[in-house]
């Protein structure tokens, strides 16, 4: 049926909303393809439907393709099966949570491992019954502390989740793959450049775990990729690791006087005015001869907060998401943890921490992670600092700093962890060269997740030989809602939307431009011959609208064939204009249906 804005529920907006940060969100809304209900909470109006419908229907080819097959949960959830896995305390504020009238605990689900798990538990005993993949699409319901970018990041989102069940890890293997080549499908189908990287998998869990980006300046994720092929999530980056260091010969450490150095500018300042180096030595001191000791505040997903110091090469700045990313294997309880730097409060309840000048110091005597009676604090460095590399830190003594600090000889440490900023030009860990940086939206997610699910909630089958195994798993995401507005973010002019062809909410807009009845009769006709040709049309048929504002909502609107109707039918002619590039050309009356179509269906 055609679409006539005379009837269509849209209104176009000539200002941006108040609220938009980005061009998705403005033009998503001003276009009339949603309406702001909450923070993070957003209506769909019909054109945006129709997008979002036409993107979800690639997704369900291609996971139908592979032989996944589709079922549906509820949103809302019980609490029992989130604590079997521990995920009802390890989400933490995330999660929205509510009771019925009755005092039952439930959630508004952020994803469904669980009922996946328990679903197939309920069907399923035998390895015969495997392997086997399953989906859904979905809302989906995490409570952000600050909800921005329209569709981008919001409390209420649809997401495609599917999950894979097989005996073995080759079986996972396999699922893996399939699922994989599908989303390389699926993004090409939606003309949506992504990037798969190396990435966590965090709160997740499992061995192996891929990130699908969408490169893009907005993109709240940074990731790194070389010339020679390496691509990874910052937070997945591994440091190359320099070999360690004989110190049979390193001269003892010494503690010298630096008044008023607690930050390293005024620390290497002060070291080549006392302890000038010669070339032989290594030339001048600089910020990476030193060992800066960063106090961090780690609040568990039980709410408990914790101090954890971190020594970092001080040309390096420390980068918190990859702390969080990476910490979990050094605190006592898994799940979703934040960190931020030590506050005032912090470092008053540990009174030892002496400021600008921590160090680790600890056959130095030195009061800090060993010292008698003071609780010892969780030490982790940098993978950079290895056995007899040398350093000059604190003292741990207001206004003292030791030269030649030697690890490995002179301090040690709990544990490495990856907790520094990747740069441009660092060496990528496979050696294929230097990284350079981007930025992306995360469009897709993958993940092996093994057994931890179902070992957690007692999903076994039996194999071929009688006997009980655990299941393993796979998961596999990819944001819906997302996608339309990364669609929008990647197809825009300082005009309007310009959607690609797959997910357009038409095939053509048609507009009556004038007044007389002729025009809008051959628009009328126009527009039911392409519809009976097997397009999706738009028809313009306000009578009272001027010809300016008709065009301008055509191009807001970001149909990417117009086909205006207007002073040129007195010379048998209508204009067909490609809103991707811009060009316009008229086309005879008589000959205008066929050209669209063909213009429709060639690209």
């Amino acid at each position: 049926m055609v679409l006539r804005l005379s009837k269509l529920f849209l209104r176009t907006l000539r200002e941006d909303p108040a609220d938009a940060e980005v061009a998705s969100h403005r033009l998503l809304v001003r276009a009339g393809y949603i309406r702001r209900a909450a923070p993070g909470i957003y209506t769909w109006l019909p054109l945006g439907l129709s997008v979002l419908r036409k993107v979800e229907r690639i997704i369900r080819e291609e996971m139908d393709a592979i032989g996944a097959q589709e079922v549906h949960f509820p949103a809302l959830l019980p609490k029992e099966p989130y604590e079997a896995t521990n995920r009802w305390t390890e989400y933490g504020e995330g999660l929205f949570r509510l009771k019925d009238r009755k005092g039952g605990d439930y959630l508004l689900a952020p994803t469904h491992e669980e009922m996946f798990t328990l679903l197939v538990k309920d069907l399923y005993s035998s390895y015969k019954d495997l392997p086997l993949s399953i989906y859904q699409i979905q809302n989906k319901y995490r409570d952000e502390a600050r909800p921005r970018a329209g569709l981008l990041r919001g409390r209420e989102f649809i997401m495609k989740d599917s999950y894979s069940f097989d005996v073995d890890d080759a079986g996972l293997d396999a699922s893996y793959a399939a699922h994989r080549a599908a989303y390389l499908k699926i993004f090409e189908r939606l003309g949506l450049a992504v990037i798969p990287v190396a990435a966590t998998a965090g709160a997740m869990g499992g061995s192996r775990s891929e990130e699908f980006l969408h490169p893009t300046e907005i993109g709240e994720d940074t990731f790194v990729r070389s010339a020679g092929g390496y691509a990874a999530n910052v937070e997945a980056v591994t440091t190359v690791v320099p070999a360690e260091i004989d110190f049979t010969d390193a001269p003892a450490a010494e503690i010298r006087d630096t008044p008023n150095t607690p930050t390293i500018e005024t620390l290497v300042d002060a070291a080549n005015q006392l302890v000038p180096r010669s070339e032989a030595d290594g030339g001048a001191w600089t910020a990476a001869d030193t060992l800066k000791n960063v106090v961090l505040a780690v609040t568990l997903p039980t709410g408990e907060r914790q101090i954890v110091v971190i020594g970092v090469p001080g040309d390096r700045g420390v980068d918190l998401k990859r702390v969080e990313a990476n910490i979990g294997a050094y605190l006592p309880v898994a799940g979703e943890i934040t960190v931020e730097a030590a506050g005032d409060e912090d470092l008053a309840r540990n009174p030892l921490i002496v400021r600008g000048y921590l160090g680790p110091g600890m056959s130095l005597g030195a009061p800090l992670l060993g010292l008698e009676g003071a609780a010892k604090l969780l030490y982790l460095v940098d993978p950079r600092i290895v056995s007899g590399t040398s350093w000059v830190t604190g003292a741990n003594m207001a206004g003292k700093h030791v030269f030649g600090l030697v690890a490995g000889r002179d301090f040690g440490w709990d544990g490495a962890i990856e907790c520094t900023e990747v740069r441009a030009g660092d060496e990528a860990p496979d050696g294929s060269g230097p990284l350079e940086t981007a930025r992306g939206i995360e469009m897709g997610h993958i993940f092996q997740l093994g057994r931890k699910y179902a070992e957690a909630l007692e999903l076994k089958v039996l194999d071929q030989n009688g006997k009980q195994v655990v299941v393993t798993m796979g998961s596999y995401g990819v944001g819906v809602t997302r996608a339309v507005a990364a669609l929008a973010e990647a197809n825009h002019d300082d005009k309007g939307l310009i959607w690609p062809r797959s997910v357009a909410p038409a095939d053509v807009h048609v507009v009556a431009v004038g007044r007389g009845e002729e025009i809008f009769a051959a628009a009328e006709q126009l527009s039911l011959e392409l519809e009976a040709a097997g397009l999706d049309v738009i028809y313009d048929d306000r009578p009272k609208v001027s010809p300016g504002v008709k065009f301008g909502d055509a191009e807001l609107v970001g149909v990417p064939t117009i086909l205006a109707v207007g002073r040129g039918l007195v010379d048998g002619v209508v204009e067909v204009k490609d809103r991707r590039t811009g060009e316009a050309e008229n086309v005879a009356v008589d000959k205008a249906v066929d050209f669209v179509v063909n213009a429709v269906r060639s690209n």
